[in-house]
């Protein structure tokens, strides 16, 4: 009777119909066989719509969906929570739906998502910080938090890249006035990137079981989003409501140009990271370990944005196979 929710994983018919969905595919196993198996361990997991039930008494007791949300489905969940009520997920697959087709509507559907986490955050920012009373446990405030932790971290990001590249065209302006960073200052991004896919790496084989291949993919997959991710939770921020933008499914192919077109921003920071770091090494008359590190920590910023020029590239090419990253998952029961 305590029970007011129970969510399964999503899962989708069409990973193998080639190169693109096979790495969104393995994107998406991280949050279903990882993230949500640990939150179901502290009564907090997300909500998440496709395959779920939800107690008929309880959802018009807390007032039905929210129509100002975008992602109505999570805010759904969390205002179950801060009414005491326990949710339960179950790791099997009971139905299998489409993916996005397209590197565009991917991009779409993770802002969707990002845009509306940021939003719910701000909603019931003081229910999840203690600044008001709620019947949310400790450990369901933390998965909350944590679990956008990541997204926020992304948009903290872009203010590190736009700072990185101020200070780097100093010091191709002032070669003699203007510094690398101190190593300690260079090393920090470097070690949050290097953690977060080591950590990726380890999770991926030991919970989600599957091949080292389509494990880079997922984490290629999953890099390509940052930019996108970063705008939204800018976006969520600073406004109040977007439209619901429905993920298209058997959308047409994008050429390549047009694929190109789409990531025209990350094409456009790609070339500005990369320019300043070979104008660093060009104009900076003394070389030293500051300066080799700061130069490591661009071409390190840059790989989210080349990820999304890939990943696009890959988008335009749906005739590409999956086949050669080897065996797939293993069942989601595990």
């Amino acid at each position: 009777p305590a029970t007011a929710l129970v969510q399964a994983p999503q899962d989708y018919r069409d990973g193998r119909q080639n190169l693109f969905k096979a790495m969104c595919f393995a994107e998406y196993r991280g949050f279903f066989y990882i993230g949500m198996l640990t939150r179901n361990e502290r009564n907090a997991i997300i909500q998440h719509g496709t395959m779920t039930l939800v107690r008929r008494k309880v959802l018009a007791d807390v007032g039905g969906w929210s129509e100002w949300c975008i992602t109505e489905d999570a805010e759904l969940g969390l205002r179950i929570f801060e009414e005491g009520h326990e949710a339960l997920y179950i790791a099997d697959s009971f139905g299998k739906g489409l993916m996005p087709d397209t590197y565009q509507d991917y991009m779409k559907q993770r802002f969707r998502w990002a845009y509306g986490a940021i939003r719910i955050l701000r909603r019931h920012a003081g229910l999840l910080f203690s600044l008001r009373r709620s019947r949310l446990t400790l450990g369901q405030r933390y998965h909350f938090i944590a679990g956008w932790l990541p997204w926020i971290a992304d948009g903290i990001n872009l203010l590190f890249n736009a700072g990185a590249i101020v200070w780097s065209l100093a010091m191709i302006i002032a070669p003699r006035q203007v510094d690398a960073p101190l190593a300690e200052l260079s090393l920090l991004p470097v070690t949050f990137f290097s953690f977060k896919a080591a950590k990726m790496l380890y999770l991926y084989q030991t919970r989600v079981g599957t091949s080292l291949l389509r494990t880079l993919a997922a984490g290629l997959a999953g890099l390509a989003l940052s930019h996108t991710i970063a705008k939204a939770v800018f976006t969520g921020f600073f406004t109040r409501r977007l439209p619901f933008i429905r993920t298209p499914k058997w959308a047409a192919s994008h050429a390549l140009m047009r694929s190109l077109g789409i990531v025209w921003q990350e094409v456009l920071i790609l070339a500005v990271l990369w320019g300043c770091a070979a104008g660093v090494y060009l104009r900076q008359i003394i070389s030293n370990l500051d300066l080799h590190l700061w130069i490591f920590v661009l071409l390190v910023q840059s790989l989210p944005y080349l990820s999304a020029v890939v990943v696009s590239f890959i988008s335009a090419f749906p005739r590409l196979s999956a086949g050669f990253m080897g065996r797939p998952f293993a069942s989601s029961g595990a």
